[in-house]
């Protein structure tokens, strides 16, 4: 294959992809958000923002709108380079573990030394065997500091040693006195007093294990993980962490867990292994399988260490979520934190979702009862998604969010399922609750689709009374903005940009008034490589009447007299679209493909995006594999039409996980239109993808027979049956551990081809699980080469990979 007449050609024709390798953007491109640590009292919070100049450390107070650097930085780097002996300079301090007091004016932090500890020797000058937290031989050594901000005195704390703040393992009470875990697939308790024992050793043998169940068996019991080597021991005598939730008032402990043991299991094996290849196994039920999880609830009391089963049971295999306290910004910087139910200390609230998703119920429980009770249901004839439910009073009224009427909105009810009123309506979509204020009676809330004449995608921050009256927004300016309340509710820390602006970051109160711009990033090193930003565009669905958003990313040497070929970056939905609103640092997918001499498009498609009505997120319901090849390819077509520089000729498409299904569909869907192919980890055959996201999104259908059993009936088109439609170029990629999408996924593909006697490729990347991890880079290198082979300058002979 000869190169295309007017593709673009330099002297490399892969000078500009290599010069934004992942390696290099990483010192192109820093800090393009603020995090804020809310100090634990006060409204002031602290923050750390890195620029071409280094990393700066700042502390933002709202009341006096000023925000000021925590320290001296050039007095700091003079300081450390003293105590620790390292040479430092303030664009670059190493300091680590930064933690505030509670009212933020003592911070203490960590420094590594870039050289090896010396071992301790005692008087006789013998050296001293290391103590537990201790330096030993060929480790570096930690330095432990604080810092007071009213006096700008730096303390070297010659004495402290590495300490275990909290143990992965454990949950602690709210009370702070007990802590629960798992051992040997059961639930045991142990005394405060015994848990820190352990956080100094962690074989001290004179705690006391008080063991709350003993019936814990493999696949039914507590703290089993998710998948198990042949190589691993279940029941090894470790603690490991149980998942519950505490009453507020710590007297009981309540889990789900789930009886695991009828589900079929599934393998990837890790062929690399040392010294022997080893198997993974884990638990996998697949679309209309009826050997299902069975989910149990139990409530423990830590008063006499009983458990009692609370009856859940309606739907056929079932699904529970239990109800969580949210947690507070302040809690950030605190250790052993509690998990708390939503509700009081007699009350908790939990949801209860049949298989095919259709019902719903929200559900309480009041301590003594039997069973739960519906407060809420949901009915419809699709899938039906959740958010998580807001409370007020301890549960006296709750805040639900739901999609009933077409469109994402939030409902105000008492505790007994009766209506108040709703708090939001129209075409538009509330999607995340970040906040209720009780004093005010007021719900934080973002949406998008609100603002007329504005990018439908664009989300912003609004409020509305729970006593009923207008919505108000909150930001300003058209971005996608991603804002952060503070506990109180008297703040809010906006990030906001767009794929084509500079981030920029500013400080609000709730009331909607500007207090102070924070940051804006810096982009002085991204633009001196000649970075330039992606453009938006908008188009119709193959309907002619269904807008569609995508983005644009172009070489940044682009030529408009020049043709090109255009590749499709897609992801079909319906969870999420592969087009991104605000900025995205550089991507393998988009414009970092672009670079060696593609236009590169994302673009929405119906039955894509949450975020819009439901009518166009469940467009796709009951075709999971060929909804949204008609709107990509009109997509397409218009930018063709618009665009001379497009060669409509020489169309590619990629895409991973939900995407490698569809560019794959695509190819072998439209076999004229689609040259070239590089699918990813694509679930191609969803008979063998997971129950929860085949069911939940193609769809399932319950029937009861005459004798009252119960089945799933679930059939779905797959992209081997088609696999003898191939006239292009497909390479097909996965991670060998691949446990989200087997690896049979892609298999299947490769042995239809096979027998359809077609050419293709197969990369398949060892030790890699659903991402590509560690080998990120080399895949995107082979991608390149793949769209340069076929849609450029023909098949390249250069074995190396380029330099990452």
């Amino acid at each position: 294959m000869t190169a295309h007449a007017d593709a673009p050609t330099t002297g490399n024709p892969h000078e500009l992809a290599q010069r934004f390798a992942g390696g290099k953007l990483s010192n192109m491109l820093f800090s393009t958000t603020v995090d804020p640590h809310w100090f634990q009292q006060g409204n002031k919070f602290w923050y750390s923002y890195k620029t071409a100049q280094g990393t700066r450390w700042y502390i933002a107070d709202p009341a006096s709108r000023r925000q000021t650097e925590l320290f001296d930085h050039d007095r700091m780097a003079a300081q450390l380079t003293e105590i620790v002996k390292d040479p430092m300079i303030a664009a670059s301090l190493p300091i680590r573990n930064l933690e505030a007091s509670a009212d933020g004016r003592t911070f203490t932090f960590e420094v590594t030394s870039t050289i090896d500890a010396k071992p301790k020797k005692d008087a006789d000058g013998k050296e001293k065997k290391p103590k537990a937290g201790e330096n030993k031989a060929g480790e570096k050594e930690i330095f432990y500091f604080s810092y007071d901000t009213s006096t700008g005195k730096l303390t070297h704390l010659k004495d402290k040693e590495e300490e275990k703040k909290q143990l992965d393992w454990a949950s602690v009470s709210p009370d702070g006195q007990t802590v629960v875990y798992a051992k040997d697939l059961n639930l045991y308790r142990m005394s405060r007093a015994d848990y820190e024992k352990l956080k100094k050793n962690e074989n001290d043998s004179t705690v006391t294990d008080i063991q709350l169940t003993t019936d814990g068996v493999k696949d039914f019991g507590y703290g089993q993980p998710y998948s198990t080597l042949n190589t691993d021991t279940l029941c090894n005598g470790k603690r490991k962490r149980a998942y519950g939730l505490w009453s507020p008032d710590s007297r009981y402990f309540l889990t789900n867990i789930s009886d695991d043991r009828n589900v079929k299991e599934l393998w990837v094996i890790n062929s690399v292994a040392e010294p022997r290849p080893t198997l993974e196994t884990y638990k996998y039920q697949m679309p209309g399988e009826k050997e299902a999880p069975e989910e149990h609830v139990y409530l423990f009391d830590m008063t006499d260490n009983s458990r009692k089963e609370i009856d859940t049971r309606k739907f056929k295999n079932q699904t529970i979520s239990l109800a969580y306290r949210p947690y507070r910004h302040r809690q950030r910087g605190m250790y052993d934190q509690p998990a708390v139910w939503l509700g009081d200390n007699n009350r908790f609230f939990l949801t209860r979702s049949s298989r095919d998703l259709h019902r719903i119920d929200i559900c309480s429980y009041t301590i003594g009862s039997d069973t739960i009770v519906p407060v809420i249901e949901e009915r419809m004839n699709t899938y039906q998604e959740v958010r998580p439910l807001g409370a007020i009073a301890g549960g006296k009224e709750l805040v639900q969010w739901s999609e009933r009427d077409g469109w994402a909105h939030l409902y105000l009810y008492d505790d007994k399922g009766n209506l108040k009123r709703r708090l939001t309506e129209g075409p538009w979509h509330v999607h995340n609750i970040l906040n209720i204020d009780e004093p005010s009676r007021t719900v934080y809330f973002t949406a998008m689709g609100r603002e007329k004449d504005e990018h439908p995608y664009y989300q912003h921050f609004y409020s509305v009374s729970l006593d009923g009256g207008p919505v108000r927004r909150l930001d300003s300016g058209s971005y996608f903005h991603s804002p952060i309340v503070d506990d109180d509710a008297r703040y809010f820390v906006d990030n906001f940009s767009r794929v084509d602006t500079v981030p920029e970051t500013a400080l609000y109160d709730t009331r909607g008034n500007k207090i102070m711009t924070l940051q804006r990033a810096d982009f002085s090193q991204l633009f001196a490589n000649g970075y330039q930003f992606p453009e938006t565009f908008t188009v119709k669905a193959a309907d002619g009447v269904t807008d569609l958003y995508g983005v644009m990313y172009k070489p940044f040497d682009f030529d408009p007299e020049k043709s090109y070929p255009i590749i499709d970056y897609v992801y079909p939905g319906p969870q999420v679209e592969a087009t991104n609103y605000p900025f995205t640092r550089m991507s393998v997918r988009t414009d970092r493909l672009a670079q060696a001499g593609f236009i590169v498009i994302t673009v929405g498609n119906r039955g894509g995006h949450p975020d819009r009505s439901k009518w166009y997120h469940n467009y796709g319901y009951g075709n999971l594999r060929d909804y949204g090849l008609a709107d990509q390819k009109a997509a397409i077509e218009q930018l063709a039409a618009r665009h001379p520089y497009i060669d409509i000729n020489r169309v590619g498409i990629h895409g991973h996980s939900g995407g490698g299904f569809m560019s794959t569909a695509a190819i072998l869907g439209y076999p004229d239109f689609f040259k070239v192919a590089v699918s990813c980890a694509g679930n191609h055959d969803n008979r063998i993808y997971n129950r929860w996201w085949s069911e939940t999104h193609h769809g399932v259908k319950e029937t009861v027979s005459e004798n009252g059993d119960t089945t799933f009936v679930y059939s779905i088109q797959t992209n081997p049956e088609i696999a003898r439609n191939l006239k292009g170029h497909l390479m097909l990629v996965h991670g060998d551990l691949d446990n989200n999408v087997h690896p049979g996924n892609t298999i299947r593909v490769a042995n239809a081809l096979i027998n359809a006697n077609k050419r293709f490729d197969f990369l398949y990347l060892p030790t890699q699980r659903h991402a590509f991890g560690n080998m990120d880079e080399y895949f995107y290198w082979r991608m390149v080469d793949y769209f340069s082979d076929y849609l450029l300058n023909g098949r390249q002979t250069q074995v190396d990979i380029p330099q990452r």
